[in-house]
């Protein structure tokens, strides 16, 4: 066995990136094209083969491919039932907790965390980013999801109940993006690679989740440097309110994106 330890300075071009890529291959596989039987081969054979190659990074893909697993018991296509609503709920929430549990509890590690404040106050630039990312989301997004079609891979709504539903539902979705593709999957594979190449990593897997949710179309032209600036972001602030702030100004645009779209009259003169 080839062995490695996670304090070492990491590397980029190792055997150790051929199993992390297959279980980033593997979301694509699971939620982006959609062959579930395909997506699990993809997934246990990275699992096989980082176990062979490198034990501390089979432990760490193994939970990131335990939150994967978890993801793909359930469809990712936008339903705002209340019961559906609640196995999302459940599911999502399963997916961030057992890799968690798993590492505090059974590894003794305390690698995964979820730091709220980071640093704090944020400096200037910092609140002139969430200047731009709005401005930015006002531009893009309407092109976007109109211009694409895409807007329909959302349920129409139109009674308050229904519009209430969407706006928690786009946005749990949207905190929840950050507790698992950046809090818990970036965060492992930074210890094994340089932060360039997990936040490449990390960013496969997270728009492959996108996809199926319903960024389609040409979506990953927008939904992948975005992936790759919120790792990036976080990287450099460690700071979970701040992502999440940037995340959740972007989703509120694609909120009333969404329901203008299935409801011009609203908006309209």
């Amino acid at each position: 066995m080839l062995a490695s330890s996670v304090t070492a300075t990491p590397t980029a071009l190792t055997w150790r990136l051929l199993p992390a890529a297959l279980v980033s291959a593997s979301a694509v596989l699971l939620f982006g094209v959609q062959v579930p039987v395909a997506g699990y081969g993809v997934l246990v054979f990275g699992l096989l083969l980082a176990w062979f190659i490198d034990r501390p990074l089979f432990r760490d893909l193994l939970l990131i491919a335990s939150g994967l697993g978890i993801i793909s018991t359930i469809s990712l296509e936008a339903n705002i039932d209340y019961p559906n609503m609640v196995l999302f709920g459940v599911v999502l929430s399963a997916a961030v907790a057992v890799p968690f549990l798993i590492q505090r509890y059974v590894y003794r590690e305390r690698v995964i965390r979820f730091p709220w404040k980071g640093t704090w106050p944020w400096t200037k630039a910092q609140w002139w980013y969430l200047a731009v990312v709005v401005v930015a989301a006002v531009v893009l997004l309407p092109f976007y999801f109109i211009g694409s079609g895409s807007y329909q891979n959302w349920p129409a709504v139109h009674e308050p109940d229904a519009v209430a539903r969407l706006f928690v539902g786009v946005n749990a979705v949207g905190i929840w993006d950050e507790l698992f593709f950046i809090c818990t999957v970036f965060t492992l594979l930074c210890r094994h690679f340089p932060v360039w190449l997990a936040n490449l990593l990390q960013a496969t897997i997270f728009v492959s989740f996108l996809w199926e949710l319903g960024y389609q179309s040409w979506g990953p032209l927008l939904t992948i440097p975005f992936a790759l600036v919120q790792g990036a972001i976080f990287r450099m602030t460690r700071s979970l309110s701040y992502v999440v702030t940037v995340h959740l100004l972007f989703d509120l645009v694609v909120f009333i994106v969404i329901v203008a779209a299935h409801n011009p009259d609203w908006f309209s003169g």
